[in-house]
């Protein structure tokens, strides 16, 4: 819901209680890493909300919000008469993780021919102690045309010489029609009320300190950085994916079986592999002979590892061994592992795993996930191996991932620079770790049973992505999958196919965000006097606003399902129909487009159908539609299907009541 409503009027959230409670008990590096506030602090940027933290900030935030427009940039100006203030507003802003803009040299000309020659030359734009109203404006005047600026913080502090309230008067008949967002921070105390008076009757912004200011501004920047994200179209990953659900659903099975839930490191790997998450393959000796037949089997040097269902960190009890290079170095291991196991669990020693030493890794990533009591799951990614819980660098998210979702995990960590290349260090390719990141996010959405996952570390090695070590604990679930999920996902048992007469096979199915070219390819082929009868109005092209809207839907209040053709350059949307819920969700409205040159061949129809009985399904009891007097084919379709027509003046209205249908 809050979804929906931040695309057009901003919510904002003052939430109390930012512990990590139940952050100790966590069995993983991932279930430690994920804290109960950076989960909600993700769901809200989720859905496009700002979060506050004090009730003075939620004031702020509300003002400036209510009275600016959103930022093109975080490029702010700071125009002062004292460097101090400046110099603090600065900081307030570098605290935020951003800086204060470059002036360019064209600004940096403009602003010498009206100013002193003592100004600072800079930005912070320090405009000196006797400055006048008309320097404030001229100056203003000079930063609100320069290109660079995308923000514009004007700073009064008072002054023998300066008159603030004869300044603020000056100013707000000069700000009140920027296109970006302008507020000020006039200092000080009853000398300068009447000052902020002045702003406050004019809709301006206006701060008793630099730093409440700086903050609102990065405020409302956030928020419109949170509305891009909502607007922006995934891509495509370069090949379908497929999952042995089957195979992971009989490993889980198994650790269902066990009190502690939790899998070896042998069926974890297997249940990743399941989901095409690459793995260092992994096998079991249950004595020092096995084991060295494994190893020369598999080559040497070797790692060995603890077999066991119930110690839960390896490392920590000291049940790994590296580098083995012969015989003799594994025999010596496996004994070791066994007395340092007894020692901790001493009636049960299950035997080693047995798995190849690779190369040493150029990066070592940590991946995973885990369940929230409010969220259901968390993915997380971030910086991986033995000082992950130190190191903290992590970002989470919520399923389900697509690509844009999965980079942004990727991007939201320090390691990212990284990544990309770093001074002798090649990048890597981040499509192989986007495509892990989903896969894990659908391994999680079909399972509801899985409480944790850790991988750990995930190695990159000759710009190959690798799980050398995996630990997954599985409990008996209340609820089945995908309800244990906040976000509805995809829903792929509504695909299928039809044959069509005239058409041929034809896939239907739910629409997905990386189906917007589809979507505009599709706009592009209606005649004007479809498009009318579609929209109402006469759109030339779909606006960016509305094509997110279109195919970044909430599955849950709402039913889009398209007819896709198969085509030589890949695919073709030959049809839409779709049923949104209103707030009571007991009702629905319908509506339908199919380009001319497919009309009069039952796409439509089927679309519409399909919709209909998913609606059927979630127990919405109407369905209805406006459609316009020239719309004969939609008309004559909605007789068809059962529906009541209703004439009004400009328009018809078609009503379905689903229980009766």
């Amino acid at each position: 819901a809050a979804r929906a409503v931040s695309r057009v009027k901003p919510i904002i959230v003052l939430k109390a209680g930012r512990t990590r409670a139940g952050a100790a008990a966590a069995a993983s590096h991932t279930g430690a890493l994920a804290g109960e506030d950076a989960v909600y602090d993700t769901a809200f940027q989720r859905a496009g909300i700002v979060r506050v933290r004090t009730f003075a900030e939620l004031f702020d935030c509300t003002a400036f919000l209510g009275k600016q427009p959103r930022p093109r940039g975080s490029a702010l100006a700071i125009v002062t008469n004292a460097g101090g203030p400046g110099v603090m507003a600065a900081d307030a802003l570098a605290d935020y993780g951003m800086e204060t803009v470059c002036l360019k040299d064209g600004t940096i000309r403009e602003l010498d021919a009206i100013l002193p020659p003592f100004w600072s030359h800079g930005n912070p734009v320090d405009i000196l102690g006797d400055a006048s109203a008309e320097r404030y404006r001229m100056v203003v005047d000079i930063l609100a045309k320069a290109p660079e600026v995308d923000g514009l913080l004007i700073m009064f502090a008072p002054q023998a010489m300066s008159d603030p309230v004869q300044v603020a008067e000056v100013l707000s008949l000069q700000l009140k029609e920027k296109p970006f967002p302008v507020f000020t921070s006039w200092l000080g105390g009853l000398d300068v009320e009447p000052g902020r008076d002045v702003f406050n009757r004019a809709g301006i912004p206006t701060f008793d300190s630099p730093e409440r200011a700086v903050r609102a501004f990065v405020d409302l920047y956030r928020y419109a950085r949170n509305i891009e994200t909502l607007r922006q179209i995934p891509s495509k990953l370069p090949r379908k994916l497929t999952f042995d659900r089957q195979a992971a659903q009989s490993i889980i099975s198994v650790g269902l079986t066990r009190p502690s839930g939790l899998l070896t490191e042998v069926e974890a790997k297997s249940l990743l592999d399941a989901y095409g998450i690459p793995v260092n393959p992994t096998q079991t000796a249950t004595d020092a002979g096995k084991a060295v037949a494994l190893a020369d089997r598999i080559g040497y040097p070797v790692v060995l590892k603890i077999h066991s269902t119930r110690i839960t960190h390896k490392s920590d009890a000291g049940c790994v061994a590296l580098e083995l290079g012969d015989a003799d170095a594994v025999r010596s291991a496996f004994d070791d592992i066994r007395r340092n196991t007894l020692r901790l669990d001493s009636d049960r020693f299950e035997g080693v795993s047995v798995q190849k030493m690779l190369p040493r890794p150029e990066y070592e990533l940590i991946a995973g996930a885990v369940k929230d009591r409010d969220f259901g799951p968390v993915l997380l990614f971030g910086s991986g191996g033995t000082l992950t819980e130190i190191i903290a660098d992590r970002s989470i998210a919520l399923p389900p991932l697509n690509r844009l979702l999965a980079r942004q995990m990727i991007e939201g960590t320090k390691i990212f620079r990284i990544l990309q290349g770093y001074r002798n260090r090649q990048p890597v390719d981040l499509v192989q770790i986007e495509e892990i990141l989903i896969r894990l996010s659908q391994l999680v959405t079909d399972f509801s049973e899985i409480e944790e996952i850790d991988i750990n570390p995930l190695i990159v090695t000759g710009g190959r992505v690798q799980a050398v070590d995996a630990r997954v604990i599985v409990k008996p679930s209340a609820v089945e999958a995908p309800l244990h999920l906040v976000i509805s996902p995809y829903p792929n048992e509504y695909e299928e196919q039809l044959d069509i007469a005239g058409v041929g096979n034809v896939l239907v199915r739910p629409i997905r965000p990386e189906d917007a070219p589809l979507l505009v390819e599709l706009f592009g082929s209606l005649s004007e006097k479809s498009v009318y009868f579609r929209f109402f109005s006469p759109m030339k092209r779909l606006p960016h606003d509305m094509l997110a809207r279109f195919t970044q839907i909430d599955y849950d209040r709402e039913i889009a399902i398209v007819a896709i053709l198969p085509a030589e350059e890949g695919e073709r949307m030959i049809g839409v129909a779709r049923v949104i819920m209103e707030y009571n969700r007991k009702s629905a409205e319908f509506a339908v487009v199919v380009p001319d040159a497919w009309h009069g061949k039952g796409i439509g129809a089927a679309l519409l159908k399909r919709c209909l009985a998913i609606a059927e399904t979630r127990n919405i009891e109407t369905v209805w539609g406006l459609v316009l007097p020239g719309n004969t084919g939609m008309l004559a379709l909605g007789r068809k299907l059962g529906f009541t027509v209703k004439r009004f003046p400009n328009q018809f209205e078609l009503t379905l009541n689903l229980r009766q249908a």
